[in-house]
């Protein structure tokens, strides 16, 4: 996949990372400037072969997020935009909408606490008593709920590879099967290069995901902090029991916690998937069950702010880890809101992991981590609604440039 090319051989502008972030950064410069030389370059031998394609494909309305946040901001015009994109280029999706559901009466504060926020937020947001739960959801169980109509659901991996599509359409390069194992930058210009390739461009714009504190350190960006990987672990139902629910189906978040819990998640493909958890990933880019990298795990277990985090959370960890082991804890999870699911429910689906950035003094770097040189910019940490914010991120990016 491939188009385009430079005068000079020095491009206008290259983008290192075919994650929907990066897709979506591409997309946004020729928009902006239509007739530039790019080159948008990844590693693997398909885009969005990371957390775009490992995550549960939803599109998310921006309820949870502080109202100064980058992440409630982008998250809303996100979500508006990733339904305009696939209505106009023959992507499903569907607005299913998702009920936050309490099922005791700390719950029920916190998701007092979250509907205030929402309406902050400027998110449409309903609260539901026990009985109006049952009416719309006659399988699930809580004391209350709060109802978001603009919720959906969408295959990010189709995004991604539209968006790459029309970049090659507006004359960019899209470069697969390429690693980078260096960056050199001079006052006019910045070198990437691998086993195989050297690309020198202008402007570039790392979105490098699980590998973003790496390759910022290949830039000579000093980072306190590192990605630590947390593997996220999916089931799915059987066939019998994908019309088990018809919205999406979340337990109220704890705010101590970076993640929002095991939820039920209908797709787009018609299946229905429970998860997931998160326990810590020993490797940076193994899906499978039991996947050690020597170096990613030197690289977590040798970073004293994940022992900061670990101790922190030892209690939360070690209830991650047994649900990992145990199928019956992880049952455990779904059933405080869908006590009729068994352990013959829960049928393997894939993994994703997630990059979490973690500072030196223990701290998760909740919010996007952004971090520029004079000729580059880097994104550091693009936590999840990443995929539902990829163009306002875009646009962000390129309105700094």
């Amino acid at each position: 996949m491939s188009s385009g090319g430079t005068g000079d051989g020095v491009y206008d502008f290259c983008v290192l990372g075919g994650g929907i972030v990066g897709v979506a950064t591409a997309h946004r410069m020729l928009t902006k400037f239509p007739g530039a030389s790019l080159a948008l370059v990844e590693k693997e031998s398909a885009l969005a072969a990371h957390q775009t394609g490992h995550n549960s494909g939803v599109i998310h309305s921006g309820i949870y997020y502080p109202p100064d946040s980058l992440k409630a901001r982008l998250c809303r015009a996100g979500a508006a935009w990733n339904k305009e994109f696939a209505a106009a280029n023959d992507i499903p999706f569907r607005e299913c909408g998702k009920l936050l559901v309490a099922t005791d009466s700390a719950e029920l504060a916190r998701m007092r606490d979250l509907y205030e926020r929402s309406i902050t937020n400027g998110v449409d947001v309903e609260a539901i008593d026990a009985a109006e739960l049952a009416r719309r959801e006659p399988r699930i169980t809580g004391v209350g709920a709060l109802f978001v109509p603009s919720t959906g659901i969408i295959d990010y991996p189709k995004v991604a590879t539209a968006l790459a599509d029309q970049v090659v359409a507006m004359g960019g390069r899209v470069l697969l099967d390429t690693p980078i194992e260096a960056i050199g930058e001079t006052d006019a210009t910045v070198t990437i290069s691998g086993p195989a390739t050297s690309i020198t461009t202008r402007t570039l714009v790392v979105c490098a995901g699980l590998q973003a504190d790496r390759m910022a350190r290949k830039a000579g960006i000093r980072t306190d902090f590192r990605i630590v990987p947390f593997r996220g672990e999916y089931y799915r139902l059987p066939a019998a029991r994908a019309d088990l629910v018809r919205t999406l189906i979340y337990p109220v978040p704890d705010p101590a916690l970076p993640f929002l819990g095991v939820h039920l998640s209908p797709t787009i493909d018609g299946e229905l998937t429970v998860g997931p958890n998160a326990v810590l990933g020993l490797a940076r880019e193994g899906y499978a069950k039991g996947s050690v990298s020597a170096r990613d795990a030197v690289d977590v277990l040798g970073f004293p702010g994940f022992h900061r985090v670990a101790r922190a959370h030892v209690r939360t960890g070690a209830r991650e880890l047994r649900n990992s082991l145990f199928k019956r804890g992880y049952l455990a999870e779904c059933r405080k809101y869908c006590p009729e699911l068994t352990v013959a429910d829960l049928l393997p689906h894939r993994a994703g992991i997630r990059a979490q950035a973690v500072l030196r003094d223990g701290s998760l770097v909740h919010d996007f981590l952004i971090e520029r040189t004079p000729r580059s910019i880097h994104v550091l940490n693009a936590p999840s609604p990443a995929a539902t914010s990829a163009m306002p991120i875009a646009e962000y990016l390129v309105d700094q440039l």
